[in-house]
Parts: C-alpha cells; structure tokens; sequence
C-alpha cells in the first residue's frame, strides 16, 4: 500500500479525496497497489465528514513522515503553496499540483529541487483542468517539432462570450450571471483581464520550446472591452470571438499573446461554447491535434491530479524529464507578429478609400451599427497597424482574426 497527503480541502483537494476514494479499485489494478490517503492539510475542521479521520492543521505531520510517498498540493496561490512544496521536494516526496500560478511562477526552481532530490514535480492539472495536454506534450508529441498551441484556456471567459454571442448579452450582465452560477469569482480580474490565460500560455509554451516562458513577458489583453457591437460584425461575418492564448514558432521568431480574437468556422477553436476549454497543437509531422473538455471543476481537474500521482508513484525514487530547462526562451517583439484585423471605425462606406490606403487593400463589413464601419485588412504586422490606427483617426475598436 502506498500512502500520500493533500494538502489543501477545497474544490480540487476534496475531489482528488472523493477520485482516490471512489476509483479505490482502478487505481489499484493501474498501479498494482492500492493507494491510501494518510494525511489532509487544511485549517479548518469538517466535523461528519471522512476527511476528519486523517485531517491534520501541522505541515510538519507530512512532510516528516517518511511513510507518505507523494504530497498533492491543492492550496492554490503562491505562498505558503511554494514553501511546502519545495519543502516536500527536499524531504524525498513526490508532488503533485494543480496550482498553475505556482508552476507559472515557481515551476523552475521547483524542477530543479525535484530533480536533485531524485523525486518528481508533475503539474498535469495546472493547465486545461482534466484535459489531458501536459503529458501529450511531453511524450505523445515528442517525435514532433511543435510549432504552435492555440486554445481557449478559461472556461469563464469563454462562458461570458457565449452569453454575449448567443443571448446578445452585455459584459457586464454576463459576468454577473457567470458569478451567479459560480462560473466566476467575485474579483473576477484574473479571469476577464486574460492573466488566468496568460499563466497557461506561458506552461505551455515553456513546454513547447523546452525553455522557460516567463508569463510577464507575453503580452495581454482581456475581454473586458468586447462590445455587443464587435458581435454584431462576428454574425455577419458567420465567425466568433474566443479569448485565446497562443505560442507560435514562425520564420525565427518565438510569439505568445493572449487576447481576444476572430474564429472562422474551419477553426478547431470555432464551436467550443460555454465553459468549456480546448487546446489545437500544431505539429511540423503531425499537423493538427485537438485536446477538449471541462477546463475547471472538482472531479475534472481531480482526475488529471491523480493520474499525476500515479505516475509520481510509478517512479518515486527516479526523477523524470516533465518540464523545461531553466534557460530563459526570448520572445520576439509582437510588433512584428503579422495578422488580419478587423478594424471598426467611425463612419460609412464612404470611407473605404481612406481606410484601404492606410492598412492597405481590404474589405468592407457593414454590420447595421449606426454611424460606423467595419474594415477587413489584409494581412498586416502588429507594429504597422498600430501605425496606421493612430494616423486614421475615429477607430472604435478592432480584434485580430485567428488564422
């Protein structure tokens, strides 16, 4: 028998409690031995419940006993999430997370201490909840020069703009009803300000590039400026509007930016509605592959953390390569990232001429909204359209278009 530790009762410790407890028999016919959760951390007391039996308020009760093989560390935020984990690392145990700012932060260092201690750090639920995307990446996909993730990596935002898209909903009427239904905390920032995302991106890209991403560098926007305007072009176009979070490899460069932008109805990334995630990686062998499902919830994300704790039991005592290395991975100037925008301006038709010379030959989009005009540009770098915005005058908004 196998024993571990949780370290943290809430949503996702509760459920890795209620996935290990339930899946009692799985578990043991996948790992040849039966798994027993000795110890929970937490600072409250759950009087009726089972989790009272094993309930610990001292750290040092795990990290000292030598019988408990992997710690799961389901606190969330950075401290004291950090200093118990690198803690548990330097005790021998194995760690298991789904705490992305943590890895987002901290993932570096926490690798290192794993591997000089012969134990592993694996992060599988940090990233898509229980959407298998970590471990494809690091070993389905290792024949493959990956060079490109791409996904909707936010279930609330995605709930939000579903409800903008489909009900004709405003920002602000969707959030509420997202925070209503507890799609969405009461501080939301994190979520709608594209930094939940940006954390993400930044996982997955240092897993991409085999480098580390550090999430300050990669440039973010959120949603919080998507009107009921910008859906009405969206429906004449037959597209919709996804916050997505990319990586790209393309002629030399390294890009990463979150932000919300234009799907086509050929994308993989069209039709995820809702809360739910999805993540197309791009191959130069494989080409397209699509990950998809619940990027948040108790037994969803519960599952992905105890498939890491079966695989941190599979090798308790050999580190593993499951991350990057601490080389720092530049990212190229966005300025010259080039994309299609769809700009909205001030207006009518009339206007076309003016707007043709200043992002070049494009298309006209006439959605109904009064005294304005949309405009299709044509392919275009980041730094030029900025150029040719600021010049025009009487721009109103515009939001890239996913290739």
């Amino acid at each position: 028998m196998r024993q571990i530790a949780i370290m943290g009762f809430g949503t996702i410790g509760s459920g890795v409690f209620d996935v290990v407890n339930t899946n009692r028999e799985i578990l043991r016919k996948n790992l040849g031995e039966e798994i027993q959760i000795k110890h929970v951390l937490d600072l409250r007391d759950f009087p009726g419940h089972p989790v009272q039996a094993v309930l610990t308020h001292d750290v040092n009760v795990i990290l000292e006993d030598p019988e408990v093989d992997v710690v799961v560390e389901t606190m969330g935020g950075l401290e004291p999430a950090f200093t118990f984990v690198r803690r548990a690392l330097e005790a021998g145990k194995c760690v298991a997370t789904s705490n992305k700012e943590l890895v987002a932060q901290h993932g570096t260092e926490l690798l290192r201490v794993a591997r000089e201690n012969s134990v592993n750090f694996f992060f599988g639920a940090s990233v898509g909840g229980g959407i298998p995307i970590i471990r494809p990446l690091l070993r389905s996909l290792c024949a493959d020069d990956v060079e490109e993730i791409t996904g909707i990596l936010n279930g609330t935002t995605n709930y939000i703009l579903t409800k903008m898209a489909q009900e004709g909903s405003s920002f602000e009427d969707a959030l509420r009803e997202a925070q209503d239904n507890g799609f969405a905390e009461r501080k939301p920032e994190a979520d709608v300000e594209g930094f939940d995302a940006c954390r993400k991106i930044a996982i997955l890209s240092s897993l991409m590039l085999g480098r580390r991403v550090d999430f300050a560098d990669i440039p973010t926007e959120g949603i919080t400026g998507i009107t009921k305007e910008d859906f009405r072009y969206a429906a004449k176009l037959g597209w919709s509007i996804k916050l997505l979070a990319s990586s790209r490899k393309e002629n030399g460069h390294v890009y990463a930016m979150v932000a919300p932008g234009l799907v086509k109805p050929g994308h993989p990334l069209f039709a995820v509605c809702d809360v739910f995630n999805a993540i197309m990686v791009h191959g130069n062998m494989v080409d397209d592959v699509m990950f998809y499902g619940r990027g948040a919830g108790s037994h969803a994300t519960a599952s992905a953390v105890t498939a890491d704790i079966l695989c941190a039991l599979r090798f308790r005592h050999q580190n593993v390569y499951a991350g990057w290395d601490a080389e720092k991975q530049a990212l190229s100037d966005v300025g010259s990232w080039e994309k299609q925008f769809l700009v909205r301006a001030a207006g009518d038709a009339s206007r076309e001429e003016e707007l043709a010379r200043a992002f070049g030959q494009g298309i006209l989009v006439d959605a109904g909204v009064d005294g304005e005009i949309g405009y299709l540009t044509p392919v275009i770098s980041e730094e030029k359209f900025a150029e040719a915005s600021a010049a025009l005058g009487g721009v109103r908004g515009r939001i890239r278009v996913q290739a």
